[in-house]
Protein backbone atom coordinates (compact mmCIF):
# COMPACT_ATOMS: atom_id res chain seq x y z
CA UNK A 1 0.00 0.00 0.00
CA UNK A 2 1.78 3.52 -1.40
CA UNK A 3 0.92 6.32 1.09
CA UNK A 4 1.67 9.85 0.01
CA UNK A 5 2.90 12.14 2.71
CA UNK A 6 2.84 16.10 2.65
CA UNK A 7 4.18 18.40 4.97
CA UNK A 8 1.35 21.02 5.60
CA UNK A 9 2.88 24.48 4.92
CA UNK A 10 3.37 27.00 7.07
CA UNK A 11 0.95 29.92 5.38
CA UNK A 12 -2.30 28.64 3.38
CA UNK A 13 -1.34 31.41 0.80
CA UNK A 14 2.55 29.15 0.65
CA UNK A 15 -0.27 25.92 -0.81
CA UNK A 16 0.16 27.61 -3.83
CA UNK A 17 4.03 27.23 -4.52
CA UNK A 18 3.46 23.69 -3.83
CA UNK A 19 4.15 20.81 -1.19
CA UNK A 20 7.11 18.82 0.57
CA UNK A 21 6.35 15.21 -0.66
CA UNK A 22 7.66 11.96 -0.05
CA UNK A 23 5.92 8.27 -1.78
CA UNK A 24 6.94 5.34 0.28
CA UNK A 25 5.77 1.92 -1.41
CA UNK A 26 5.57 -0.14 1.89
CA UNK A 27 5.57 2.69 4.67
CA UNK A 28 9.68 1.67 5.28
CA UNK A 29 11.49 3.22 2.37
CA UNK A 30 11.48 6.21 0.28
CA UNK A 31 9.89 6.12 -3.26
CA UNK A 32 10.28 9.36 -4.76
CA UNK A 33 10.25 12.66 -2.84
CA UNK A 34 10.19 16.24 -3.79
CA UNK A 35 8.21 19.54 -4.33
CA UNK A 36 4.61 20.23 -6.50
CA UNK A 37 1.80 21.43 -6.44
CA UNK A 38 -1.86 19.95 -5.67
CA UNK A 39 -2.44 18.81 -9.37
CA UNK A 40 1.69 17.33 -9.92
CA UNK A 41 1.35 15.04 -6.92
CA UNK A 42 1.80 11.09 -7.75
CA UNK A 43 -1.33 9.35 -6.61
CA UNK A 44 -1.15 7.05 -3.22
CA UNK A 45 -3.46 4.33 -1.51
CA UNK A 46 -3.63 6.73 1.39
CA UNK A 47 -2.25 10.97 2.31
CA UNK A 48 -0.64 11.39 5.53
CA UNK A 49 -0.64 15.22 6.64
CA UNK A 50 2.77 16.51 8.32
CA UNK A 51 2.75 19.39 10.97
CA UNK A 52 5.37 20.75 10.87
CA UNK A 53 7.47 20.95 14.58
CA UNK A 54 7.08 24.46 14.76
CA UNK A 55 3.75 24.62 14.54
CA UNK A 56 2.84 22.47 17.57
CA UNK A 57 3.08 22.37 20.99
CA UNK A 58 3.06 19.68 23.61
CA UNK A 59 1.62 20.26 27.09
CA UNK A 60 1.28 16.76 29.81
CA UNK A 61 -2.02 17.12 31.99
CA UNK A 62 -3.57 15.38 34.50
CA UNK A 63 -7.15 14.84 33.39
CA UNK A 64 -10.02 14.11 35.75
CA UNK A 65 -11.44 11.02 36.30
CA UNK A 66 -14.24 10.25 33.80
CA UNK A 67 -13.13 12.73 31.42
CA UNK A 68 -12.59 9.80 29.07
CA UNK A 69 -15.15 7.46 27.02
CA UNK A 70 -15.35 4.21 28.07
CA UNK A 71 -16.60 3.13 24.43
CA UNK A 72 -13.72 0.39 22.28
CA UNK A 73 -12.32 4.19 20.53
CA UNK A 74 -13.04 6.38 23.56
CA UNK A 75 -14.89 8.28 21.88
CA UNK A 76 -17.65 9.54 24.56
CA UNK A 77 -18.61 12.53 24.46
CA UNK A 78 -16.29 14.37 22.51
CA UNK A 79 -17.92 17.94 23.42
CA UNK A 80 -17.20 17.42 27.44
CA UNK A 81 -13.53 15.99 26.21
CA UNK A 82 -12.85 19.16 24.51
CA UNK A 83 -14.50 21.05 27.52
CA UNK A 84 -12.49 19.59 30.08
CA UNK A 85 -8.96 20.42 27.88
CA UNK A 86 -10.20 23.99 27.47
CA UNK A 87 -10.31 24.49 31.21
CA UNK A 88 -7.12 22.75 31.71
CA UNK A 89 -5.35 24.15 29.25
CA UNK A 90 -6.80 28.10 29.69
CA UNK A 91 -3.71 28.99 31.68
CA UNK A 92 -1.05 27.44 29.45
CA UNK A 93 -1.20 28.57 26.46
CA UNK A 94 -1.29 32.12 24.80
CA UNK A 95 -3.76 32.23 22.50
CA UNK A 96 -7.49 31.81 23.46
CA UNK A 97 -8.52 28.45 23.48
CA UNK A 98 -11.30 29.01 21.13
CA UNK A 99 -9.15 29.39 18.03
CA UNK A 100 -6.75 26.31 19.27
CA UNK A 101 -7.02 22.64 17.82
CA UNK A 102 -6.36 19.70 20.79
CA UNK A 103 -5.33 16.35 20.13
CA UNK A 104 -4.72 13.62 22.71
CA UNK A 105 -1.86 10.83 22.49
CA UNK A 106 -2.99 7.36 21.17
CA UNK A 107 -3.84 4.81 24.37
CA UNK A 108 -4.71 7.64 26.74
CA UNK A 109 -5.76 7.01 30.35
CA UNK A 110 -7.38 9.32 32.79
CA UNK A 111 -5.31 6.96 35.41
CA UNK A 112 -2.09 9.15 34.03
CA UNK A 113 -0.63 12.38 32.70
CA UNK A 114 -1.20 12.51 29.18
CA UNK A 115 0.39 14.93 25.85
CA UNK A 116 -1.81 16.98 24.30
CA UNK A 117 -0.81 18.52 21.15
CA UNK A 118 -2.21 22.11 20.43
CA UNK A 119 -2.01 24.02 17.05
CA UNK A 120 -3.96 26.29 15.70
CA UNK A 121 -7.01 25.65 14.57
CA UNK A 122 -8.07 27.74 11.66
CA UNK A 123 -4.48 26.78 9.90
CA UNK A 124 -5.10 23.40 10.46
CA UNK A 125 -8.23 22.89 9.84
CA UNK A 126 -8.12 25.64 6.35
CA UNK A 127 -5.11 22.81 5.23
CA UNK A 128 -6.53 19.98 5.87
CA UNK A 129 -9.72 21.46 3.76
CA UNK A 130 -7.65 22.98 0.83
CA UNK A 131 -6.22 18.85 -0.16
CA UNK A 132 -10.52 17.53 0.27
CA UNK A 133 -11.74 20.25 -2.30
CA UNK A 134 -8.35 19.07 -4.60
CA UNK A 135 -10.01 15.22 -4.25
CA UNK A 136 -6.88 14.41 -1.92
CA UNK A 137 -8.28 13.21 1.74
CA UNK A 138 -6.38 12.92 4.41
CA UNK A 139 -6.38 9.67 6.15
CA UNK A 140 -4.14 10.60 8.90
CA UNK A 141 -2.54 14.02 10.49
CA UNK A 142 0.37 13.31 12.56
CA UNK A 143 3.44 15.57 14.11
CA UNK A 144 6.51 15.81 12.95
CA UNK A 145 8.21 15.10 15.89
CA UNK A 146 6.02 13.97 19.21
CA UNK A 147 7.48 13.23 22.92
CA UNK A 148 9.11 9.70 23.05
CA UNK A 149 9.20 8.03 26.14
CA UNK A 150 11.47 5.09 24.31
CA UNK A 151 14.46 6.70 23.45
CA UNK A 152 16.10 10.67 23.33
CA UNK A 153 16.79 11.90 19.98
CA UNK A 154 18.34 14.88 19.18
CA UNK A 155 17.50 16.47 15.49
CA UNK A 156 19.58 18.72 13.31
CA UNK A 157 17.42 20.14 10.71
CA UNK A 158 17.41 22.84 8.18
CA UNK A 159 19.60 24.90 6.11
CA UNK A 160 23.29 26.09 6.91
CA UNK A 161 21.73 29.82 7.33
CA UNK A 162 18.46 28.38 9.37
CA UNK A 163 19.16 25.51 11.01
CA UNK A 164 17.71 24.59 14.25
CA UNK A 165 18.10 21.45 16.36
CA UNK A 166 14.97 19.26 17.95
CA UNK A 167 15.17 17.76 21.38
CA UNK A 168 12.57 14.61 21.34
CA UNK A 169 12.71 13.21 24.67
CA UNK A 170 9.79 11.51 27.15
CA UNK A 171 9.44 14.89 28.87
CA UNK A 172 8.66 16.74 25.36
CA UNK A 173 10.00 18.36 22.32
CA UNK A 174 12.27 21.10 22.43
CA UNK A 175 13.53 23.24 19.61
CA UNK A 176 16.12 25.83 19.15
CA UNK A 177 18.19 27.73 16.89
CA UNK A 178 21.42 25.46 16.18
CA UNK A 179 24.15 27.28 17.74
CA UNK A 180 26.80 26.81 21.16
CA UNK A 181 23.84 28.83 22.59
CA UNK A 182 21.49 26.35 22.06
CA UNK A 183 23.32 23.75 22.22
CA UNK A 184 24.42 24.86 26.05
CA UNK A 185 20.59 25.21 26.85
CA UNK A 186 19.91 21.88 25.50
CA UNK A 187 22.39 20.57 27.74
CA UNK A 188 22.70 17.67 25.01
CA UNK A 189 24.54 14.87 26.49
CA UNK A 190 27.51 13.33 24.34
CA UNK A 191 26.64 9.81 24.70
CA UNK A 192 23.06 10.62 23.25
CA UNK A 193 22.49 9.67 19.61
CA UNK A 194 22.22 12.70 17.23
CA UNK A 195 20.59 13.17 13.71
CA UNK A 196 21.36 15.47 11.16
CA UNK A 197 20.08 16.05 7.82
CA UNK A 198 23.16 16.15 4.91
CA UNK A 199 23.16 19.78 4.35
CA UNK A 200 23.31 20.79 8.11
CA UNK A 201 25.85 17.88 9.23
CA UNK A 202 29.33 19.71 9.08
CA UNK A 203 27.92 22.60 11.04
CA UNK A 204 26.25 19.99 13.65
CA UNK A 205 29.84 18.20 14.21
CA UNK A 206 31.74 21.50 14.31
CA UNK A 207 29.72 22.56 17.08
CA UNK A 208 29.14 19.15 18.78
CA UNK A 209 32.76 18.05 18.50
CA UNK A 210 32.07 14.63 17.50
CA UNK A 211 30.20 12.65 14.30
CA UNK A 212 26.75 12.62 14.10
CA UNK A 213 24.49 10.05 11.77
CA UNK A 214 23.51 11.43 8.69
CA UNK A 215 19.47 11.16 7.46
CA UNK A 216 17.75 12.62 4.51
CA UNK A 217 14.87 14.50 5.23
CA UNK A 218 12.64 12.22 3.31
CA UNK A 219 13.36 8.95 5.68
CA UNK A 220 12.81 11.35 8.79
CA UNK A 221 9.33 12.17 7.56
CA UNK A 222 8.85 8.49 6.31
CA UNK A 223 9.72 7.62 10.18
CA UNK A 224 7.44 10.55 11.47
CA UNK A 225 4.49 9.10 9.28
CA UNK A 226 5.00 6.11 11.40
CA UNK A 227 4.02 7.72 14.35
CA UNK A 228 0.46 6.10 16.10
CA UNK A 229 -0.64 10.00 16.33
CA UNK A 230 -3.30 10.93 14.89
CA UNK A 231 -4.40 14.92 15.33
CA UNK A 232 -7.57 14.59 13.26
CA UNK A 233 -9.45 14.55 16.37
CA UNK A 234 -12.74 16.77 17.84
CA UNK A 235 -13.90 19.32 15.11
CA UNK A 236 -11.84 17.74 12.83
CA UNK A 237 -14.08 14.68 12.54
CA UNK A 238 -17.91 14.81 12.08
CA UNK A 239 -18.86 12.24 14.53
CA UNK A 240 -17.31 10.24 16.86
CA UNK A 241 -18.94 7.29 14.66
CA UNK A 242 -16.86 8.91 11.68
CA UNK A 243 -13.72 8.78 14.33
CA UNK A 244 -14.12 5.31 15.08
CA UNK A 245 -14.60 3.96 11.36
CA UNK A 246 -11.89 5.57 10.36
CA UNK A 247 -9.71 4.23 13.00
CA UNK A 248 -11.34 0.85 11.83
CA UNK A 249 -10.12 1.39 8.02
CA UNK A 250 -6.73 2.62 8.76
CA UNK A 251 -5.95 -0.34 10.76
CA UNK A 252 -7.68 -2.82 8.46
CA UNK A 253 -4.98 -1.25 5.47
CA UNK A 254 -2.14 -1.33 7.67
CA UNK A 255 -2.62 -4.86 8.94
CA UNK A 256 -3.44 -5.91 5.35
CA UNK A 257 -0.50 -4.10 4.06
CA UNK A 258 2.40 -2.52 6.31
CA UNK A 259 5.40 -4.54 6.29
CA UNK A 260 5.35 -4.49 9.87
CA UNK A 261 2.24 -6.49 9.95
CA UNK A 262 3.75 -9.29 7.33
CA UNK A 263 4.45 -11.73 10.26
CA UNK A 264 1.00 -11.13 11.90
CA UNK A 265 -0.41 -11.67 8.18
CA UNK A 266 1.64 -14.65 7.59
CA UNK A 267 0.06 -16.02 11.12
CA UNK A 268 -3.06 -15.49 10.32
CA UNK A 269 -2.85 -17.35 6.67
CA UNK A 270 -0.92 -19.95 8.30
CA UNK A 271 -4.18 -20.68 11.13
CA UNK A 272 -6.54 -20.49 7.48
CA UNK A 273 -4.82 -22.98 5.95
CA UNK A 274 -4.44 -25.75 8.85
CA UNK A 275 -8.44 -24.87 9.51
CA UNK A 276 -9.05 -25.86 6.31
CA UNK A 277 -6.79 -28.99 5.92
CA UNK A 278 -8.11 -29.99 9.19
CA UNK A 279 -11.64 -29.54 8.29
CA UNK A 280 -10.61 -31.73 5.06
CA UNK A 281 -9.07 -33.96 6.90
CA UNK A 282 -12.14 -33.95 8.89
CA UNK A 283 -14.97 -34.33 6.11
CA UNK A 284 -12.74 -37.51 4.90
CA UNK A 285 -12.27 -39.16 8.12
CA UNK A 286 -16.25 -38.60 8.21
CA UNK A 287 -16.99 -39.77 4.72
CA UNK A 288 -15.10 -42.64 5.14
CA UNK A 289 -15.98 -43.71 8.13
CA UNK A 290 -20.21 -43.05 6.39
CA UNK A 291 -18.81 -45.29 3.54
CA UNK A 292 -17.98 -48.53 5.54
CA UNK A 293 -21.42 -48.13 7.83
CA UNK A 294 -22.94 -48.68 3.99
CA UNK A 295 -20.74 -50.82 2.91
CA UNK A 296 -21.28 -53.19 6.24
CA UNK A 297 -24.60 -52.88 5.72
CA UNK A 298 -24.94 -53.93 2.20
CA UNK A 299 -22.54 -56.94 3.15
CA UNK A 300 -25.04 -58.13 5.85
CA UNK A 301 -27.90 -58.09 3.08
CA UNK A 302 -25.72 -59.88 0.41
CA UNK A 303 -24.55 -62.15 3.26
CA UNK A 304 -28.06 -62.71 4.81
CA UNK A 305 -30.31 -62.72 1.09
CA UNK A 306 -27.61 -64.24 -1.27
CA UNK A 307 -29.84 -64.14 -3.95
CA UNK A 308 -30.22 -59.79 -3.71
CA UNK A 309 -27.84 -59.11 -6.25
CA UNK A 310 -27.90 -55.22 -6.59
CA UNK A 311 -28.11 -53.25 -3.93
CA UNK A 312 -30.30 -49.57 -4.23
CA UNK A 313 -32.12 -48.95 -0.78
CA UNK A 314 -30.08 -51.97 1.86
CA UNK A 315 -32.42 -51.24 4.55
CA UNK A 316 -35.72 -51.29 2.10
CA UNK A 317 -34.50 -54.52 0.92
CA UNK A 318 -33.73 -55.79 3.69
CA UNK A 319 -37.15 -55.57 5.20
CA UNK A 320 -38.89 -56.97 2.00
CA UNK A 321 -36.35 -60.28 2.03
CA UNK A 322 -37.38 -60.49 5.89
CA UNK A 323 -40.90 -59.99 5.01
CA UNK A 324 -40.92 -62.64 2.41
CA UNK A 325 -38.96 -65.10 4.26
CA UNK A 326 -41.54 -65.10 7.11
CA UNK A 327 -44.56 -65.40 4.26
CA UNK A 328 -42.61 -68.43 3.27
CA UNK A 329 -42.14 -69.86 6.41
CA UNK A 330 -45.90 -69.23 7.08
CA UNK A 331 -44.89 -67.04 9.88
CA UNK A 332 -46.74 -63.46 10.27
CA UNK A 333 -45.03 -60.31 9.30
CA UNK A 334 -45.70 -56.56 10.29
CA UNK A 335 -46.35 -56.73 6.70
CA UNK A 336 -49.54 -59.05 7.19
CA UNK A 337 -52.96 -58.40 6.72
CA UNK A 338 -54.08 -59.80 10.38
CA UNK A 339 -51.02 -58.17 12.26
CA UNK A 340 -51.70 -54.05 10.30
CA UNK A 341 -56.06 -54.88 11.24
CA UNK A 342 -54.71 -55.94 14.96
CA UNK A 343 -52.13 -52.27 15.67
CA UNK A 344 -55.08 -50.20 13.55
CA UNK A 345 -58.15 -51.58 16.17
CA UNK A 346 -55.80 -51.73 19.41
CA UNK A 347 -54.63 -47.70 18.37
CA UNK A 348 -58.18 -46.20 16.02
CA UNK A 349 -61.05 -44.57 18.23
CA UNK A 350 -63.19 -47.10 19.28
CA UNK A 351 -66.27 -45.59 16.82
CA UNK A 352 -63.19 -45.95 13.62
CA UNK A 353 -65.28 -48.88 12.10
CA UNK A 354 -64.28 -48.88 8.12
CA UNK A 355 -67.06 -50.08 5.68
CA UNK A 356 -65.09 -51.81 3.06
CA UNK A 357 -60.89 -53.07 3.02
CA UNK A 358 -58.73 -52.89 0.66
CA UNK A 359 -55.03 -54.80 1.16
CA UNK A 360 -52.10 -55.29 -1.41
CA UNK A 361 -48.45 -55.21 -0.54
CA UNK A 362 -48.06 -54.11 2.57
CA UNK A 363 -50.46 -51.10 2.37
CA UNK A 364 -54.19 -51.15 4.20
CA UNK A 365 -56.77 -48.91 2.80
CA UNK A 366 -59.89 -48.32 5.02
CA UNK A 367 -62.92 -46.83 3.70
CA UNK A 368 -66.06 -45.43 4.95
CA UNK A 369 -64.07 -44.11 8.22
CA UNK A 370 -65.46 -40.65 9.73
CA UNK A 371 -62.49 -39.33 11.29
CA UNK A 372 -61.21 -35.71 11.23
CA UNK A 373 -57.46 -34.74 10.34
CA UNK A 374 -56.47 -34.55 13.79
CA UNK A 375 -58.16 -37.60 14.55
CA UNK A 376 -55.93 -39.40 11.78
CA UNK A 377 -52.71 -37.27 12.43
CA UNK A 378 -53.12 -38.66 16.32
CA UNK A 379 -53.45 -42.36 15.03
CA UNK A 380 -50.34 -42.14 13.04
CA UNK A 381 -48.58 -40.95 15.69
CA UNK A 382 -49.47 -43.68 17.93
CA UNK A 383 -49.24 -45.94 15.11
CA UNK A 384 -45.54 -45.11 14.19
CA UNK A 385 -43.32 -47.22 17.07
CA UNK A 386 -45.29 -50.33 15.77
CA UNK A 387 -43.59 -49.14 12.81
CA UNK A 388 -46.46 -48.01 10.42
CA UNK A 389 -47.95 -44.78 9.28
CA UNK A 390 -51.83 -43.95 8.49
CA UNK A 391 -52.74 -40.75 6.43
CA UNK A 392 -56.19 -39.56 5.22
CA UNK A 393 -56.45 -40.17 1.26
CA UNK A 394 -59.46 -39.64 -0.67
CA UNK A 395 -61.90 -40.19 2.20
CA UNK A 396 -60.21 -43.40 2.91
CA UNK A 397 -56.79 -44.04 5.49
CA UNK A 398 -54.20 -45.40 4.32
CA UNK A 399 -52.09 -47.29 6.54
CA UNK A 400 -48.58 -49.05 5.29
CA UNK A 401 -45.21 -50.28 7.04
CA UNK A 402 -43.22 -47.59 8.00
CA UNK A 403 -40.25 -48.56 5.69
CA UNK A 404 -42.32 -49.12 2.56
CA UNK A 405 -41.97 -46.22 0.38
Amino acid sequence: MSTLILTLPNATADAADGYHYVLTPDGLSVGDSGRASLALLPAASELVALVPVHKLSWHQVKLPKGSLGRGIFRDGGPARLRAVLDGVLEDRVLDDTAELHFALEPATSDDAPVWVAVCDRGWLKTAVEILERSGRPVSRIVPEFAPDASRDLLHVLGTPGEAHCVAVKSTGVVVWPLSAVGLALLDWPEYQPVVAEPAVVAQAEALLQHAVTVQSVALRRVQSAQSAWDLAQFELLNSSGARSWKRVADAALRLAWSPRWRAVRLALLALVVINLAGLNAWAWREQTALQAQRQNIRDILTGTFPQVQVVVDAPLQMGRELAALQRASGQASGRDLEAMLSAFGAQAPANAVPDALDFAAGELRLKGLKLTTDEVSALSLRLKPQGYVAAAESGTVLMRSGGER
